[in-house]
């Protein structure tokens, strides 16, 4: 029985639910296989044009399950130190997986995001947390380096370099009204209330282009690796001129013009 729950409560849109609620959705290699499948099943999905991803109960994710990770599928026959590093490489991929997929993920925290949690958190595109979740990096509490599952990378990005050294360096929990005063949530809200603001924001989102949304998304990532202005711009220019051949820039000034709503294309 798989650990995570694909459903599509609306059209356009997937919920993705890591549903291990007795363990707070601990990351086991099963779950790491299942949220693997998950998300490319919805990134073939070209009827899905947003996805949330959360926890089922109390918790988001809050890590690696310490009490029994069990092998993985991946290093089977594989003797240390492959079969380690080809474990952690494909429980790693899960936040460039997020990143890969064309649609934006929101991140809906309801409840503890902890170590991998919060990682997986970080590699959505946007972030609503309730009010009583609990976020930390923990792993430097636990022996090893509290830069794991690309967090290094997305957390500076979006606090930026010295808050995200505090929180790696220290491993202190945080609530959610702080991770919104430092930027790393955009919403807050009220306990049991993550899911439906989610699914609110991406109601908004479904309102533009499918493939404006998918570019923004797409550019957005491939700029926070740009290696000047420029390059960022180019690439931006290309898009638009892009964007602009699927005619959904002439309906939108049409639909302008006649006070509608527009209708894209596919």
């Amino acid at each position: 029985m798989s650990m995570v729950r694909v459903e599509r409560p609306e059209a356009g849109i997937a919920v993705v639910t890591l549903d291990r609620p007795e363990r707070l959705n601990a990351l086991s290699f099963d779950l790491v296989d299942d949220l693997h499948a998950a998300l490319d099943e919805v990134g073939a999905d070209n009827s899905v044009r947003v996805a949330v991803l959360t926890g089922a109960g109390r918790g988001f994710c809050s890590g690696l399950d310490l009490r029994g990770i069990g092998p993985s599928s991946v290093s089977a026959g594989l003797r240390p130190p492959a079969g380690g590093m080809r474990s952690q490489a494909h429980i790693a991929d899960l936040g460039p997986h997020l990143r890969r997929i064309p649609q934006p993920v929101i991140a809906a925290i309801n409840g503890p995001a902890f170590g991998g949690g919060l990682a997986l958190a970080c590699a959505c595109d946007l972030r609503i947390a309730v009010r009583s979740a609990r976020l930390s990096v923990q792993a430097v509490k636990l022996g090893v380096s509290g830069c794991e599952m690309g967090v290094s990378y997305t957390l500076p990005r979006l606090i930026g370099g010295s808050r995200a050294h505090e929180l790696m360096l220290t491993g202190r929990e945080f609530d959610a009204v702080e991770a919104e005063r430092m930027g790393l949530v955009a919403r807050v809200v009220d306990d049991g209330q993550a899911l439906d603001a989610a699914l609110e924001t991406a109601r908004t989102l479904l309102s533009y282009s499918p493939f404006g949304l998918a570019m923004t998304k797409e550019v957005m990532w491939a700029n926070l690796d740009a290696p000047s202005f420029e390059h960022a711009v180019h690439l931006e220019n290309r898009t638009q001129i892009l964007e602009g051949t699927s005619g959904d820039i002439i309906e939108a000034a049409k639909a302008f013009a006649e006070g509608r709503p527009p209708i894209w294309g596919s």
